[in-house]
C-alpha cells in the first residue's frame, strides 16, 4: 500500500482532512459576543485562582489602593505622633538615669547616685526609664511598620517637585532613627544584662562610655524622628 492511499484510508479513522477549514467555523468564532469572550475570560480567571471583578480592574484597584493609602497615613499620623511623645519622655528619663549613675563625666565616688544628690530616686528613675522605653519600642514597631504597609500607587516620592523631595527625606529618615532605634537597643540589652561581664565597681568606665554611647543613640534617635515628623506636620 502507497503512502498517499495509507493516508486516504487514515483520513476518516482518526479525522485527519485534507480541506481547508470552512468559513462556517470562522464565522462562528466571529459571531461570540463580547458578553461571551468576557464570560470565558472570568470562568478562566476562576479556574486559574486570578483575580476578577473590581479587584481585576486596574481603576478600582487604583482606587482601593488610595482609599488604603488614605487610611492607613491616618493612622500613622496618630500613632507617630503618639510615639515622638512616647520617645521624648524617654529620652528625658534616660537623661536623668544617666546624670543619676554617671553624672556628666563623674568619678565613680563622686556621681549622684553615692553623692545623694540623684534626680527622684536611682532604683525609681530607673525603673520609670525602662517602662517607657518598652512603651516607646512598642509605639515605635507599630508606626514603623504602619508605613511599610502603606501604598503608594502614584510614585509621590519619585516627582521633582518639593512635596516629592520632602517625602523622599522623610522616607531617608524612617531608615536612620530605624537603626537608631535597633543600635540602641542593643547597647541598652549589652548594658542592662551584664553580657560583657562587666561590674560597676571595677569596670566603671567601660560601663559610664557605654551608657554614654547609649544615651548618645537616644538623641540622635529622637532628632531624627523629630525632623521626619517636622517634614510631614509642619
Amino acid at each position: 500500500m502507497g503512502s498517499f492511499t495509507a493516508l486516504l484510508l487514515a483520513t476518516p479513522i482518526f479525522g485527519f482532512t485534507l480541506q481547508a477549514p470552512t468559513m462556517e467555523a470562522s464565522i462562528d468564532v466571529a459571531s461570540r459576543t463580547t458578553m461571551e469572550l468576557r464570560a470565558a475570560v472570568v470562568a478562566q480567571a476562576e479556574e486559574e485562582g486570578g483575580a476578577t471583578g473590581p479587584a481585576a480592574d486596574p481603576e478600582a484597584d487604583y482606587k482601593e489602593q488610595i482609599k488604603r493609602r488614605n487610611n492607613i497615613a491616618s493612622i500613622h499620623r496618630t500613632m507617630g505622633i503618639a510615639t515622638w511623645a512616647a520617645m521624648t519622655l524617654t529620652v528625658a528619663a534616660g537623661t536623668l538615669a544617666y546624670y543619676n549613675l554617671y553624672g556628666f563625666g563623674a568619678d565613680i565616688g563622686e556621681n549622684p547616685c553615692v553623692t545623694g544628690a540623684a534626680a527622684i530616686d536611682c532604683d525609681g528613675m530607673r525603673i520609670v526609664k525602662n517602662s517607657l522605653a518598652f512603651t516607646t519600642a512598642a509605639l515605635y514597631a507599630t508606626t514603623f511598620t504602619l508605613s511599610l504597609m502603606m501604598p503608594d500607587p502614584d510614585n509621590l516620592s519619585e516627582g521633582k517637585g518639593k512635596f516629592a523631595s520632602t517625602l523622599r527625606l522623610h522616607k531617608t529618615l524612617r531608615w536612620v532613627h530605624f537603626a537608631g532605634m535597633v543600635a540602641q537597643a542593643l547597647v541598652g540589652i549589652v548594658i542592662a544584662n551584664d553580657l560583657l561581664g562587666l561590674d560597676r565597681a571595677n569596670d566603671y568606665g567601660t560601663l559610664q562610655a557605654l551608657a554614654t554611647a547609649h544615651l548618645g543613640l537616644g538623641l540622635v534617635t529622637w532628632g531624627a524622628m523629630t525632623w521626619a515628623g517636622a517634614l510631614m506636620v509642619f
